[in-house]
């Protein structure tokens, strides 16, 4: 619930400086000047490129999410037993002794989304954020495809 929150607020407060830029774009287009009218051209784009990874972001929280469910319904979740660290992370080598079970699952059935899914949560435990969203989206278009 608190990561719920947070992404709310962080996402509130990312709307509100797009349209504080975008009054200023507009202000900055309306003046009688050259470079002023470039630079209102040049930070409309701004707003547009936030909005876009804005909505790309929250759109992948929410297909995650739905797939966490839909795991955790059937009993699928991995149950999460790693010893932490006190930042509440889990410790490396832990996690790193646990991904080669869920690699094995990939390479086992790759068109199983379940499978990416799992294999994604392991990237993350080992700290490897890039390659977790790429699994997870992996995980999300396989589903997707699957309906």
């Amino acid at each position: 619930m608190k990561s719920r929150i947070a992404a709310l607020s962080m996402s509130a407060l990312l709307v509100l400086y797009l349209v504080l830029v975008l009054q200023l774009a507009i202000r900055l287009i309306a003046v009688d000047n050259g470079i002023a009218k470039t630079l209102g051209i040049a930070l409309l784009v701004l707003p547009l490129l936030g909005a876009w990874a804005l909505a790309a972001e929250l759109l992948f929280g929410i297909r995650t999410q739905k797939l966490v469910s839909r795991l955790d319904a059937a009993g699928e979740l991995p149950v999460d037993s790693l010893p932490k660290r006190t930042s509440g992370r889990p410790e490396r080598a832990a996690a790193d002794a646990e991904f080669p079970h869920y690699k094995a699952a990939v390479e086992a059935d790759p068109g199983s989304w379940q499978a990416w899914f799992r294999l994604g949560l392991s990237y993350d435990a080992s700290g490897d954020r890039s390659r977790a969203r790429r699994a997870i989206r992996r995980a999300i278009s396989l589903e997707r495809a699957a309906r």
